[in-house]
């Protein structure tokens, strides 16, 4: 089993709609032929906290009945690109300058997402100091793996740019919340893949010593790093595909980290 725990498809009404809302969206967006650069890809940066934080409320089961459908794995996914897609079609059609709205739109609405789930959290209590702990080792790994990258490969910074750095944040983002969740706040991981990793550094002898966590953040980082230098050729060769997909691969290490950090602040 490769799929992680909770990822099942929503009842078919939902399946349904939902797939038809991401054609029409997906469509429109084709025919407008939109300019793909760094910029869109950091605008849509705000929108992966937004799917990853209604992920984690459905989690809770903070939301109506109504809507939770569209809020599970893999449905919440389809649902935040929806909504984006929309928002950048607007763009493009009303203004000059489309990636303004896309981030303006998207940095409130992640906004009020977590805004709420704080909220709601605070009834019970809020647990700030690991997840702040994490965010900032996060933050200090990845600008360090970016500055050694931009020392030996300065041809791939170049190319990549800010969604090559942004890929690396997210992963390690993703790596080093998952350190923090199981090794110190008692969490578990519902991928099985990385399941794999923290099972093989449990039967380490340093397991007892340094936990179990630092050997996935050494691998995700490792695959990070890797896939950016990868994609630096494809980047330059094809720009629109090639930030859309590093894009995508920032997302799947964002995404998670951030739907960790705050289902951990939440859940104090």
């Amino acid at each position: 089993m490769v799929l992680p725990e909770g990822f099942a498809l929503p009842p078919l009404p939902y399946l349904v709609g939902l797939l038809a809302a991401v054609a029409l969206v997906g469509g429109a967006l084709a025919r407008s032929d939109p300019h793909v650069s760094d910029r869109i890809v950091l605008a849509l940066a705000p929108w992966i906290v937004v799917g990853s934080s209604l992920h984690a409320l459905y989690v809770l089961e903070w939301v109506p009945e109504s809507v939770a459908p569209l809020l599970g794995a893999p449905s919440v996914y389809l649902t935040t690109f929806v909504v984006a897609g929309a928002v950048w079609f607007v763009g493009i059609r009303t203004s000059t300058d489309p990636e303004r709205p896309v981030v303006s739109v998207g940095v409130v609405a992640a906004s009020a997402v977590v805004a709420y789930a704080l909220a709601r959290g605070s009834e019970s209590g809020l647990r700030l100091f690991w997840p702040t702990v994490g965010l900032f080792v996060a933050v200090l790994l990845a600008g360090t793996l970016w500055a050694a990258t931009r020392w030996t490969h300065p041809s791939v910074t170049a190319a990549t740019g800010a969604t090559g750095a942004l890929a690396l944040f997210g992963h390690s983002l993703d790596a080093v919340s998952t350190a923090v969740g199981v090794d110190l706040l008692g969490f578990g991981e519902r991928t099985p893949v990385s399941r794999a990793v923290l099972d093989v550094a449990a039967s380490l002898p340093t397991a007892e010593v340094f936990g179990v966590g630092w050997l996935f953040v050494l691998v995700k980082l490792a695959i990070a790093e890797g896939v950016v230098i990868l994609f630096a050729d494809f980047v330059r060769e094809d720009p629109r595909e090639g930030f859309l997909l590093l894009g995508a691969v920032g997302a799947v290490g964002l995404g998670p980290g951030a739907h960790n950090l705050l289902l951990f602040i939440v859940t104090g």
